[in-house]
């Protein structure tokens, strides 16, 4: 599997990691649905056998709960793997309302408790998940940046950041990698984002790359529907009409496309947002073994220029 260097911090990643939001069930508000733990596990161990070497986690997915299915699926290949995590959404004691924090003491704190969850003593890339609360972002940076010094963090990175935070924050510490949302229903950092990280030697680790799962064509009308009430996606505005229908006919406008080259529309979907040269690496998410294995080839497909200048034109029309 082809592999890309983060920017500038010398990390390699495979051009596609694994996301584990779905993972982290149903019991907590943006959970995907009730979810099997020994398909987690399966899903997990079938992405590192396929050749992915980095897996993208957070500490809010299942309050907790993802990042100790990864701990549990990686054991023994720790050491092979590089392991993503997030910081600055977070629960109260005895509550499962999540709030945000970045002061020092909180972010401290969420990184011990990654650090137990995922069991291994060191984490190679630990992002602000949220630039929420906005005035506390270089106190919660200058945080993970003594963890970095420390060696409890390889590299330190934001996710859902603008240029001028990342700009206020890059005084204190150097930004290995934004991760973004970017998909093919979603190009707003095409603008400004994408530009500045590359101006700037920042990876983009790109989320959402098949929209939740729209862009895969295995959606229908019907199935959006039928969607459970512990799935974020039934009240999620790319799902609901009137974008839905929109939607569903990009994907029908697509599907001729995908055929011509002999892959799937989920491939289509993320080998579009890697065809961008700042973007370092996709994160395609599994819940269940054979999932990923749908997508890994993506990493080594390039879109031919006129198969881009195509998918260009029927954006356009959106």
């Amino acid at each position: 599997m082809k592999t890309k260097e983060l920017g500038k911090s010398g990390l390699v990643l495979t051009r596609i990691g694994l996301g584990t939001w779905a993972i982290g069930g149903a019991d907590w508000q943006f959970g995907w649905g009730s979810q099997d733990d020994r398909d987690s596990i399966a899903t997990v161990r079938e992405a590192l056998d396929l050749g992915i070497n980095w897996i993208d986690t957070a500490a809010v997915y299942g309050l907790g709960h993802a990042e100790e299915i990864v701990g549990r699926a990686v054991a023994g290949r720790r050491d092979r793997l590089i392991i993503a995590t997030k910081c600055g959404r977070m629960t109260e004691p005895g509550s499962t309302t999540i709030v945000s924090r970045l002061k020092a003491a909180s972010v401290r704190r969420e990184l011990e408790a990654s650090l137990r969850r995922l069991k291994t003593d060191y984490i190679d890339l630990y992002q602000i998940h949220w630039p929420d609360p906005d005035p506390d972002i270089e106190e919660g940076w200058e945080e993970i940046a003594k963890a970095v010094r420390e060696g409890k963090v390889r590299y330190a990175g934001v996710s859902n950041f603008n240029p001028e935070q990342m700009s206020r924050i890059q005084k204190i510490h150097p930004i290995a990698s934004l991760q973004p949302p970017y998909s093919m229903l979603r190009r707003d950092v095409e603008k400004e984002v994408l530009p500045f990280c590359a101006a700037n030697g920042i990876g983009v680790i790109c989320y959402s790359p098949m929209q939740m799962g729209l862009l895969t064509g295995a959606f229908t009308r019907e199935r959006a529907a039928l969607l459970p009430a512990d799935d974020v996606r039934a009240r999620n505005a790319f799902f609901t009409e009137p974008a839905l229908s929109r939607n569903l006919a990009l994907v029908e406008e697509l599907r001729p496309l995908a055929k011509k080259n002999g892959r799937s529309l989920a491939e289509l979907a993320v080998a579009w947002v890697l065809r961008r040269p700042e973007v370092t690496a996709a994160i395609v998410g599994g819940r269940r073994p054979g999932q990923v294995a749908e997508t890994a080839a993506a990493a080594d497909w390039q879109l031919s220029p006129a198969d881009s200048a195509q998918i260009d034109g029927l954006l356009a029309r959106q």
